[in-house]
């Protein structure tokens, strides 16, 4: 029997996948057999995680794309289909948070940009990619959420509202399309150590707080949340939807 975390023949979109958790997936998704679209803002960032796949037997292509600009989702969804053919796995990872501190300082220009680019454009590229998965009989869609959408925060509450809007969404497409065998879940890492989160666990008295009230005495690394997305990506995860799964060490339970 074929094992069941076989991707081949598989074609993976991947936003934010230049670096840190995008990037590990795309890796992840590639080793398991998949062919994988690196996909972020900067095409030579992109360039350089698509010739580390093909370095390694991989097959992988680079469509740049600021998710915020649905032009942009528009022709990722349309070049990927062009250059290799149908969309089998969908992860909606590009995020941004551009403001560090309390919801009163929020502006309404900065949790604008939060909820367009963080919910907004994985709506965008569900309803274009969705369709076809549905009618080919079905199909993958990760989102990239955070705990941050579970807890209270005093330094990234606009992050945390857009990452909570993510679960919503990710349970309602699993509603509309699960008749079509097309399956949508979340994953909600805790703190990783990727550039992103860099403010978060480069300050080594935070840093130390935060290992000190985790189980695993730890923070996680992109290649964690990269075989998560990969499991639930595979014919492994083919009876999971409309799911989140917690990948935080421990934090969120102690």
């Amino acid at each position: 029997m074929p094992t069941p975390f076989d991707l081949t023949g598989k074609t993976a979109v991947v936003t934010g996948s230049s670096r840190g958790i995008g990037r590990a997936i795309a890796e992840t998704l590639a080793l398991m057999g998949a062919r994988v679209v690196v996909s972020s803002r900067k095409s030579e960032a992109c360039e350089l995680v698509a010739a580390g796949i093909r370095e390694r037997g991989g097959e992988a292509i680079v469509i740049p794309c600021n998710i915020s600009r649905k032009d942009e989702v528009e022709a990722l969804v349309a070049g990927a289909r062009a250059r290799l053919g149908s969309i089998d796995i969908l992860v909606c990872n590009a995020a941004v948070n551009p403001v560090f501190g309390p919801m009163a300082s929020l502006a309404d220009e900065a949790f604008d940009k939060i909820m367009g680019a963080n919910v907004k454009s994985a709506l965008w590229l569900c309803n274009l990619a969705i369709p076809d998965m549905a009618a080919r009989g079905g199909g993958s869609v990760i989102i990239v959420s955070s705990i941050a959408g579970l807890r209270g925060t005093e330094m990234i509450g606009g992050y945390g509202i857009s990452k909570a809007a993510l679960f919503a969404l990710a349970r309602n497409l699993a509603v509309e399309w699960g008749p079509k065998n097309v399956r949508v879940n979340c994953i909600a890492p805790g703190l990783i150590r990727t550039d992103f989160a860099r403010a978060l666990w480069e300050d080594e008295a935070r840093l130390e707080k935060r290992t000190a009230a985790t189980p695993l005495r730890r923070i996680g690394q992109p290649e964690e949340i990269g075989a998560i997305a990969a499991f639930l990506a595979s014919p492994a995860a083919s009876f999971i939807t409309g799911q989140m799964i917690v990948a935080d060490g421990g934090v969120t339970i102690a």
